[in-house]
């Protein structure tokens, strides 16, 4: 049967669209679905028949259902299962095209779902269980027929219970979801500065004090003295999971197809074993540095003790130990790692760095287990069986790719959780960045500059979850879904079937499914977004307005200055504008404005498609559109990384060319500050204009009036208006950069 079910769907054209198809809205999108009119009720299943090595996956299918009324009956032989019911049968090795795959089939005989491991069985049965979720008629299955599979082996989210602990019970929770999305690893961030979280009998100073800070906030503890207390005192923070509650989480997660990896931070990253082991420092005192001093023998027989106990309580092939963001200089001028590194003929602290990895490694590779590390540890050069998860960008992932290493690709830009999802001037708090769903579903793991015959490896992807302003675990969740949802895709389905409308139709289903399981996802906002796109030929503006609604028809616009109501202009395509306009726009729900208003202005100006010289470069970091930058009509959006913000780490000083006098009466930029990341406003804003290119002269200045001390998005337009008009050919604009962070501008804009 499973052998003909593969050869039937092998030959039907993917995607297969029916009517009923389009109201089966799983997330992650199967390979191959058929649906067919029709649904089985599960009352007349009262009997869940599975092969031996499948009766605990049957158990867990009871679990999620809720109900005490199932029997279950181990069937050893496939010709002995029921002709009708719920049946879980393992696949033979002779049926099976791809180990990888499960069946479903589902129609008036019941459920049969075929795996040739258990594996696939999980991951069968978790779309047996999200199919039950997210029908409105939980009594009911729709019929259809799937043929499925992974289209990457590593599918992970990540937890970062060091900033702020999390309770067993949400991890719990958190994997359950994951489970229902075909995740497969979940990264625990175990150790950094701001705690450690897992016992070590051989050390018990660091669940007595290096697992306690004294401030619950990590920004708190970050800006008030970074120390440690005892277990016990009165402001004591912070928690540890002990090495049983350790072992009962990985025995959870196991029976639900998901492997944990623990990262124990080496060699930086570890200032909270320092304050309690500061013979492990270079200075040998306690407060000093975050690195442990690799020529000190003391540092690997700590980590091969400690990793010795994790090793009996996480089975998981995968050991992450960190190896990112050291802070080099104390080696450089430390006696014992100068000494080591005379001995092993070792060049550099990069090199010094790279021995300490591969000592870690070889440990790791002894024990039958492989070493992951972030892309630093590329530096200095990499042991062969070790694994690189590339998080600075794709650059380290290719590189480690082309090189023959394994890689995992969580790159900041696309899977960085931590970051904004929305327009950040109304969110919480948090270190920066703009990651919204559309971003992370366009992300596809393999980058085309790796070599064919390497991108098997390319394992594939993770989401991060930093949570140094995620205070508690109802922020996790938010920042947490609905992306981690898009991710389930990206690392699932084939990237041909992508299509983020159908995910975003799609998703209006789970936005229920979240709902049921008590999460708090981020809701869609009813801001509305925009995007200007410039056309220099015919000197126009084309408007693009959209929300995170799936339905866009709610909103409203003027272009007249007046503020929209429900019976302004209600947006069905995008518009033009040949000059300049303030528009805004609103999100009206029931004649009633529900989300706040935008205004864009359209600027059709003298400074478009002018000759423009850089008297100081702008940073490499940040070209943006380079020369064409601040001259292309075309503003940024809420993200410096939108390739319209260009970044200085200097002043800037431009001059613009118009080939001839203009009469010039306004000037302006926009700046952004946003002060996680470091990106200010400028002190001040000048204007300087001249006839000939050389002699200029002063003719205003305008200084800045936001503080430093807001943490949130600040977008200002920093505005020159003259009293009179003052003619020039030559335009030269001046900010300085008074905080020695990034300036980002986005236009020049002159009237």
């Amino acid at each position: 049967m499973y052998s003909l079910l593969l050869s039937l769907l092998g030959i039907l054209l993917y995607p297969i669209i029916s009517e009923a198809q389009q109201q089966i809205d799983l997330i992650p999108k199967p390979w191959k679905m058929q649906a067919t009119v029709g649904s089985y009720p599960l009352a007349e299943s009262p009997i869940i028949a599975a092969s031996p090595e499948f009766m605990e996956l049957a158990t867990l299918y009871t679990e999620y259902q809720n109900s005490t009324k199932w029997k279950l009956k181990s069937v050893k032989k496939e010709r002995q299962f029921p002709k009708k019911g719920i049946r879980l049968i393992k696949a033979m090795a002779n049926e099976t095209r791809d180990s990888n795959a499960y069946s479903l089939q589902i129609d008036a005989s019941g459920v049969l779902l075929k795996a040739p491991t258990r594996q696939t069985a999980v991951e069968g049965l978790f779309t047996l269980i999200q199919l039950g979720l997210i029908n409105t008629n939980k009594q009911e299955l729709p019929f259809l027929q799937i043929v499925d599979k992974p289209n990457f082996a590593y599918r992970g989210m990540h937890l970062d219970p060091s900033r702020h602990f999390l309770p067993i019970p949400f991890i719990e929770k958190f994997i359950d979801v994951m489970a229902i999305y075909k995740f497969n690893n979940l990264h625990l961030h175990l150790t950094d500065a701001a705690g450690w979280r897992i016992e070590v009998k051989k050390y018990p100073a660091l669940t007595q004090k290096a697992a306690w800070r004294s401030h619950v906030k990590w920004k708190d503890w970050w800006n008030n003295g970074r120390q440690y207390v005892e277990q016990g005192t009165a402001n004591a923070s912070g928690g540890f999971y002990t090495q049983q509650q350790a072992q009962a989480l990985v025995a959870y997660a196991a029976r639900k197809g998901i492997n944990i990896i623990p990262e124990i931070e080496f060699p930086a990253h570890s200032e909270e074993v320092l304050a309690v082991y500061p013979a492990l420092a270079c200075s040998g005192h306690a407060y000093t540095q975050g690195e442990f001093c690799i020529g000190n023998p003391q540092t690997f027989e700590f980590m091969e003790n400690v990793l010795e106990e994790m090793l009996a309580i996480f089975p998981s092939e995968y050991i992450h130990i960190g190896g990112d963001e050291a802070d080099k200089r104390h080696w450089a001028t430390c006696a014992k790692c100068q000494s080591l590194m005379q001995r092993k003929n070792l060049k550099n602290v990069d090199e010094l760095q790279s021995y300490a990895i591969k000592q870690m490694d070889a440990y790791l590779q002894s024990k039958g287990r492989k070493l992951i590390g972030w892309d630093e540890i590329l530096e200095g050069g990499l042991s062969s069986g070790a694994t690189v998860m590339s998080w600075r960008g794709e650059q380290g992932g290719i590189l480690a790719a082309n090189a023959g290493h394994d890689v995992i690709m969580t790159p900041g830009s696309h899977l960085y959780f931590d970051s904004y999802q929305t327009d950040p001037r109304t969110q919480p708090e948090t270190i920066g960045g703009y990651t919204p769903l559309e971003k992370v579903y366009s992300y596809y793991p393999i980058p085309e500059s790796i070599s064919a015959d390497k991108k098997h490896h390319i394992l594939g992807a993770q989401a991060t979850l930093w949570a140094e302003y995620m205070n508690n675990y109802q922020q996790v969740e938010y920042m947490a879904f609905p992306r981690s949802l898009a991710l389930s895709e990206v690392n699932w389905s084939p990237k041909e079937s992508k299509n983020f409308e159908d995910f975003k139709r799609r998703l209006q289903t789970h936005y229920r499914l979240l709902q049921n399981l008590g999460i708090n996802y981020y809701r869609p906002s009813y801001n509305v977004a925009y995007q200007v796109d410039y056309n220099a030929h015919k000197y126009s503006n084309t408007v693009h307005l959209s929300t995170e609604q799936m339905d866009a028809s709610g909103i409203r616009y003027t272009l007249n200055g007046k503020k929209p109501t429900a019976q302004s202009i209600a947006y069905k395509a995008p518009f033009e504008r040949t000059i300049p306009t303030k528009v805004q726009a609103a999100y009206f729900l029931d004649s009633v404005q529900v989300g706040p208003i935008v205004e864009i202005e359209l600027d059709v100006h003298k400074a478009i498609g002018r000759r423009i010289h850089y008297n100081k470069p702008w940073s490499d970091n940040y070209p943006a559109q380079k020369e064409a930058t601040l001259i292309n009509g075309i503003k940024g959006g809420l993200t410096y990384q939108d390739q319209q913000w260009q970044g200085f780490l200097n002043d800037i000083d431009i001059t613009i060319d118009f080939e001839r006098r203009e009469e010039i009466s306004t000037v302006a930029m926009n700046f952004m500050q946003m002060t996680g990341p470091g990106v200010f406003m400028p002190a001040e804003f000048s204007v300087l204009i001249s006839d000939n290119g050389r002699d200029f002269r002063p003719i205003g200045t305008v200084k800045n009036e936001v503080s430093d001390q807001d943490p949130s998005l600040i977008i200002k337009r920093f505005e020159l208006n003259l009293p009179k008009s003052e003619p020039g050919r030559y335009l030269r604009i001046q900010a300085k950069n008074n905080k020695g962070g990034f300036l980002f501008a986005d236009e020049l804009i002159v009237y």
